[in-house]
Order: C-alpha cells, then sequence, then structure tokens
C-alpha cells in the first residue's frame, strides 16, 4: 500500500467513508488482496461502516430489509417474486451488472445482486399492495447502479410508478424510465 494510502486512513480514522471508497476502489479494479486488506485494517480498527436499508411502509407498518436478508417473515414469497421478475427481465434484455459486486466471489454468488435491500422491498411492495398503487421505497444510502436498471424495467413489467429516495436524490421509475435521466 502506497503511503499517501496510509496517510489518508489514518486522518479520520473513526469514520469509515475513506476505507471503504478505497476497498471498493481496488475491488473494482480487481486487486482483491488490496481491497481486503483495507477492510480488515477497518475491522481491526474497530470502525464499522453504516449498513445500507431500505424500507417500505405497508399498511402504516414499516418493513425493513438489508442485503441477503432472511429475517422478514414473508421472504420466501419475496425471494419468489424477485425470481419471476428477473426471469422477466431477462427476456426483455436486462443483464445484471456484476461490476457492483466488489467481492470477490464466484460466478454463482453474483445472484448477490439479486437480494439487494432495494429489490427485496420492492418486491414486497408488489406482494403486499394492490396493482396501480404507487410504491414508496426509502434508502439511508445511494442506489447502486444495478439496482437502478433493474427498477427501470421491473416498473415497465408492473406497469407502476415506482418512487426510490435514494441518499441524495428522488428517482421516478415508470415504464422502464428514470426522472433521473440515468444521471445520479
Amino acid at each position: 500500500m502506497h503511503c499517501e494510502v496510509k496517510q489518508a486512513l489514518q486522518l479520520d480514522c473513526g469514520n469509515a467513508s475513506d476505507s471503504v471508497l478505497l476497498a471498493n476502489i481496488y475491488a473494482a479494479a480487481g486487486k482483491w488482496d488490496l481491497s481486503a486488506s483495507i477492510q480488515q485494517q477497518r475491522k481491526d480498527g474497530g470502525v464499522k461502516k453504516q449498513l445500507d436499508w431500505t424500507w417500505i411502509e405497508v399498511n402504516n407498518e414499516v418493513h425493513r430489509f438489508v442485503v441477503d436478508d432472511q429475517d422478514h417473515p414473508e421472504i420466501a414469497e419475496i425471494c419468489a417474486k424477485l425470481k419471476r421478475l428477473s426471469g422477466e427481465m431477462k427476456n426483455m434484455g436486462y443483464v445484471s451488472d456484476t461490476k457492483f459486486v466488489l467481492r470477490d466471489v464466484d460466478e454463482e454468488r453474483h445472484l448477490h445482486l439479486c437480494y439487494h435491500s432495494e429489490k427485496l422491498a420492492i418486491a414486497f411492495g408488489l406482494i403486499s399492495m394492490p396493482p396501480g398503487i404507487v410504491l414508496h421505497i426509502l434508502k439511508n444510502l445511494h442506489v447502486c447502479g444495478d439496482c437502478h436498471t433493474s427498477i427501470k424495467f421491473i416498473a415497465k413489467i408492473v406497469g407502476r410508478l415506482i418512487i426510490v429516495r435514494g441518499a441524495n436524490c428522488f428517482h421516478h421509475f415508470e415504464d422502464n424510465i428514470c426522472s433521473c435521466r440515468d444521471y445520479w
């Protein structure tokens, strides 16, 4: 690791954002060992990164999801809905963008993208709310590029407006188009 990198990480040792960003840069470049090393240093230093949460309100009850969530009481139905949607999306030409999997995992684990928290929340909304009702999804962090593309496809398939509030903007998905015009 370069001297400048070490100095940058020491500047704000209680903040995980610098080390998470650096680990993601290394991962995106395929430098898995360096990415893992940065993540391990962060963990060893007791610095925790912010969890990515997505939530939706259904019948005055907030339902919160994390990536690969298995705790929701309706997770089997949610995953079944996502599986059906994934098949329809592929028939329309969707291909998952695996560059957003910033871990050194085998090809089978790229299915990890299918269970991002926003996709789980949307699937839950689709099985829990009548057709035609706008889905309002809230996230505490940024929407990844693959989820952004997926949600456009899902909105077209189900014929509904899906509004997602990410960390820095609102996205209005309808008929395979997002209000941000894919620039966020």
